[in-house]
């Protein structure tokens, strides 16, 4: 596979988490919907409201299987509105799904929910993760067993609204020459239902090691994804308002990370998210546009195209066929 192709094309699925568990590729989408909410920076049109789950045993060559609603909002004791992207970790016989949801006084928190199959359903704890904060929760497991999640989003994610893990008086967007706004990381608890330490910002820098500055268009947005390839530690993300996923590549988990350069330049549809995934020798991008929709950006539509490294380890820039 070298050409991109539509996953789902009977429904809108966005914003793909993709893990390979039990020997079949899982896809944990996000689910857009027509709410009727005029479109804005804040994002309350993207007004989703469940979770399905998707596998495969050929990525290429079957389609996907929907294992239907997993979780919903009405499950959720502290839910007030707007399911976003989520993703689901394995550990000790249990799969965890991580969920950004906002909360009755509108503010973004991010919950667990909980099954015996990676196909789900999911029951939900009663109560988000204690300090959490913003959006796009993404799980990554190290060589050694140790899970770290990262998270973070500006604008409709709230992550402005934060400084050293402490809520605002009043939000606050960095601009021009001053530093970027960073996503987060922070160490899981051994039983994966909270954070074991503070998190801490992920520090990306430029190829001089100077820190990304928040008027570069390859600065962080949201959506961080991280793999891992041939003992390196590649952070992916969305540019948001610029429209490219970015990577850039440290020597563990908390980086700090050296900018290497463009994945996927901007496709049809605002915003643009990810996940990586080997499956079967292959590497995998996953993502959504917005073309059989129309060009609407809250109607979105699932992706997977092949990835190619470098001998260097750097990654071949794909195109997004956006304008």
């Amino acid at each position: 596979m070298k050409k991109s192709k539509y996953l789902v094309e009977n429904d809108f699925m966005a914003d793909p988490a993709v893990h390979v568990f039990e020997g079949k590729l899982y896809i944990y989408p996000s689910h857009d919907r027509e709410s009727g909410i005029p479109e804005n920076d804040n994002g309350d049109h993207f007004d989703m409201n469940d979770y399905h789950v998707f596998s495969t045993s050929d990525i290429e060559n079957e389609p996907l299987t929907d294992h239907g609603v997993v979780l919903k909002v009405s499950d959720i004791a502290w839910a007030g509105r707007q399911l976003w992207d989520c993703d689901v970790a394995y550990k000790n016989g249990k799969y965890f799904m991580y969920y950004p949801l906002k909360d009755k006084t509108d503010i973004f928190r991010l919950g667990v929910a909980i099954s015996d199959s990676p196909a789900g359903p999911f029951i939900p704890q009663p109560d988000p993760i204690r300090g959490s904060y913003s959006i796009d929760p993404a799980i990554f497991e190290d060589t050694d067993g140790t899970h770290y999640m990262y998270f973070g989003g500006l604008w409709g994610g709230q992550l402005q609204r934060y400084k050293d893990n402490k809520a605002l008086e009043s939000a606050y967007l960095p601009s021009g020459d001053e530093l970027a706004l960073p996503s987060r990381v922070v160490r899981l608890s051994d039983d994966m239902l909270g954070f074991a330490e503070e998190p801490r910002p992920v520090t990306i820098l430029n190829q001089d090691g100077t820190p990304m500055k928040a008027g570069q268009t390859n600065r962080f947005f949201e959506a961080s994804w991280m793999h891992l390839y041939k003992g390196k530690y590649y952070f992916s993300y969305s540019t948001g308002d610029t429209h490219l996923l970015c990577y850039a590549i440290g020597d563990n988990p908390y980086g700090p990370f050296t900018y290497q350069g463009v994945i996927l330049t901007p496709v049809v549809g605002w915003t643009t998210h990810h996940a990586i995934a080997e499956f079967k020798g292959k590497w995998y991008l996953f993502h959504h546009d917005s073309v059989p929709s129309g060009g609407r950006t809250w109607l979105r539509s699932l992706k997977v195209v092949e990835i190619e490294y470098n001998e260097d380890g750097t990654i071949k820039t794909i195109e997004g066929g956006g304008e």
